[in-house]
């Protein structure tokens, strides 16, 4: 019934009471429209549809209410509603209504002109476990939660674990007692704040991300076989004998994608991309395929890697490592000298790596002439790989790829886990060249699909939000750049001419960085919109079953469209509408966990350095003042009374603070030098004072 009353919803192009829906629907009896009483109450509560003031029924999405997520400030007095689709809504504390942070919410936008609403409705509270530190008040128990966003948890005696004083636990909220006051449980205690390691194991579960495999799981890994054997061998194209190789960075234990080319008679390429069968070992139904769901994505950390699937797999009968027989999925594409792919061929395999390749050996060959020993047979191949990378790059810049190519940041830790060295992360042509290859097997993988007319899981990327850009292109104006053009109508080839200029200026680091802020964020869905940074039509994730889900899956679907047994060919639309918004769930949650410990190392690091100067850059300003960031990309606050003696103004719409006595101007971009002049590795935050400017702007 509940599907029946959203199509006749949907199809009315007005608002109806319950006793219209009941003739739609054809129903008679008293019994009948209990049921749709009920149905349309539990409709409501999950707010698929809105019930009027005047009792008249809408699709929610038709009604001016909105369903978001509330992410309050650190500061407490304020929050915004992430939206799909539209820009963020601004939530005055006084409007919370009881809501805190992470919580799901249902808001009404009184303020639409300067994006501002109020939260009606809490739908879903989110986040019930937290990390915090156990200390006594008074003979009352207490959890103070690292996230100033969240006030201290009661712990009454018998639900303290043991804990005491000192010790970073995981508490679970149990009661409300009044309106955001929570009485909680301890469910582990992660040990004394100040031992080695904790300190990173708290935010790991800050973000709900499990870092240990249960009895089960590790039982059942151990069963998993070593090595290929003879039956897997089954219907599948032997490749042991071919050159096939894989390249990864050299701390990689966990390789699931490996390469192989050749030149055809006719002049084309033949690319081979050959990815872990990590299917054959993880089934959908085993506890193994279980927590791989559960989990989402592996997480790379700092000083560890938290992953999807048990050690066992993940660095042993699933890695394709040099010299051992691997169950494989094949992707043969062959490629004409414009970089279309002309033919291809998917299909299941065995191969044995003949090298176990690193980036840093590879950039030494293509871009430094220097063979590394054990590389002189692949050299070749190699340099071939680089002219095929060099025609596909140039294939997806023809249809409006945007490289944005921002350096990310890279923490050197020693053997104890503490930042001894931040540098710029290196991506050389070896990293590029797999890049390339990897998005190649990946739209061939999706094309497939769409002609097939067969379900998958697509990697989506839609356009950019309207306002965003208009209001990027504003900013681009102050700084003298014209760019012409409508928002409504703006393509991902207008964004590459954007890019092209501003990667001329010297500034480009913090532009491109404001450049990616006005794009969406790509995720995963059944419903194939294109992939709008990579200028795709069709796109989807196949070739990292290790450490993602969505390529897991995608690769049962393979198994599923090709009649392999044991795998379906008939997953719905709904399953696969829940496994992809799951999917992208997970993967935000390991991207905010991993930038969280990024920023909490980067502070740790910095407590050495305080009273010490920086060229710095500006790479934003708010009322709260002036964003720098150093030449090894981290970042910090010169809060508005370390600018200088001056009463300062900040200007929204072209980003700049100025001085009202002095006249003194900062904005984006604009190169200074700076004091650390205080760290908290409690908010992961690090203050600098204001120096000098390094020249005019």
């Amino acid at each position: 019934m509940e599907q029946t009353i959203l199509d006749v919803l949907k199809n009315s192009k007005t608002p109806l009471t319950i006793y219209e829906i009941n003739d739609l629907l054809g129903l008679t009896s008293v019994d009948e429209l209990r049921e749709l009483q009920e149905v349309l109450g539990k409709l409501e509560d999950n707010c698929d549809i809105y019930r009027s003031k005047k009792d008249r029924y809408i699709l929610f999405e038709k009604s001016h209410l909105r369903r978001g997520r509330l992410s309050v400030h650190k500061s407490a007095r304020f929050g915004f509603v992430e939206i799909d689709g539209s820009p963020d809504i601004r939530i005055n504390e006084p409007y919370f209504n009881g809501a805190i942070h992470n919580d799901i919410v249902v808001i009404e936008i009184d303020k639409p002109n300067i994006g501002e609403g109020k939260v009606l409705k809490i739908v879903e509270r989110g986040n019930p476990d937290l990390v915090g530190e156990y200390y006594v008040k008074d003979g009352i128990g207490y959890v103070k939660m690292d996230n100033p966003r969240y006030r201290d948890y009661i712990i009454e005696p018998e639900d303290s674990k043991g804990a005491v004083e000192g010790h970073k636990v995981v508490v679970r909220r149990t009661k409300e007692i009044s309106r955001g006051c929570f009485k909680g449980e301890v469910i582990k205690i992660l040990g004394p704040k100040d031992d080695v390691g904790v300190d990173i194991l708290s935010i790991v579960y800050e973000y709900g991300i499990p870092d240990v495999f249960s009895d089960e799981v590790m039982a059942e890994a151990e069963k998993l076989p070593n090595s290929v054997t003879p039956k897997d061998l089954k219907g599948r194209r032997d490749l042991r004998g071919e050159v096939i190789f894989t390249i990864d960075g050299e701390d990689a234990k966990d390789m699931d994608d490996a390469v192989s080319i050749k030149k055809l008679d006719n002049g084309n390429y033949l690319l081979g991309v050959h990815i872990a069968d990590v299917s054959q070992y993880v089934k959908e139904n085993s506890a193994i395929g279980q927590e791989a769901y559960t989990r989402g994505t592996s997480v790379y950390l700092v000083d560890r890697v938290i992953p999807m699937l048990p050690q066992r797999l993940s660095n042993g009968i699933c890695s394709l490592n040099e010299g051992e027989d691997r169950l494989t999925l094949s992707c043969d594409m062959e490629i004409n000298h414009r970089g279309d792919v002309e033919k291809y061929d998917i299909y299941i395999s065995v191969i044995n790596s003949k090298k176990r390749m690193t980036y840093k050996d590879v950039n030494r060959i293509l871009e430094q002439e220097e063979i590394p020993e054990g590389y002189e047979s692949f050299v070749k191949d190699l340099k071939m790989m680089e002219d095929l990378a060099s025609i596909l790059r140039q294939n997806k810049i023809n249809r409006g790829y945007l490289d944005f190519d921002i350096d990310e940041i890279r923490i050197i830790v020693d053997e104890k886990g503490m930042p001894i060295e931040i540098v710029k992360r290196e991506r050389g042509t070896g990293e590029k060249i797999i890049e390339d290859f990897m998005i190649a097997a990946n739209e061939t993988i999706a094309t497939h699909f769409h002609w097939l007319d067969c379900p998958l899981i697509y990697r989506i990327h839609e356009k950019p939000d309207n306002k965003k850009i208009e209001q990027f292109i504003s900013f681009l104006s102050g700084l003298g750049l014209r760019i012409t053009g409508k928002s409504k109508n703006f393509s991902n080839k207008a964004m590459q001419s954007i890019l092209q200029i501003l990667q001329e200026r010297e500034e480009w680091q913090v532009l491109g960085n404001m450049a990616l802020r006005t794009m969406k964020k790509a995720k995963y869905s059944p419903y194939n919109v294109g992939h709008f940074g990579l200028g795709s039509k069709y796109y989807t994730h196949f070739t990292a079953p290790i450490r993602r889900l969505p390529d897991l899956l995608v690769h049962r679907e393979i198994k599923g469209s090709q009649g392999i047994d044991g795998y379906r060919s008939n997953v719905s639309s709904q399953e696969l509408v829940i496994s992809a918004d799951h999917a992208s769930i997970t993967e935000e949650r390991a991207v905010k966990c991993e930038r969280a410990v990024d920023k909490y190392m980067s502070a740790k690091y910095m407590e050495k350095h305080i009273g010490e100067e920086f060229d710095a850059i500006i790479s934003g300003i708010s009322r709260d003042g002036i964003w720098v960031q150093l030449d090894n990309l981290i970042e910090g606050l010169i809060r508005v009374s370390e600018i200088g003696n001056d009463y300062f103004d900040y200007d929204d719409s072209i980003q700049i603070m100025k001085g009202r006595k002095t006249g003194k101007v900062f904005c984006i971009g604009e190169k200074i030098r700076v004091v650390v002049t205080g760290v908290s590795k409690a908010d992961s935050e690090i203050d600098f004072g204001f120096v000098k400017k390094l020249g005019k702007r």
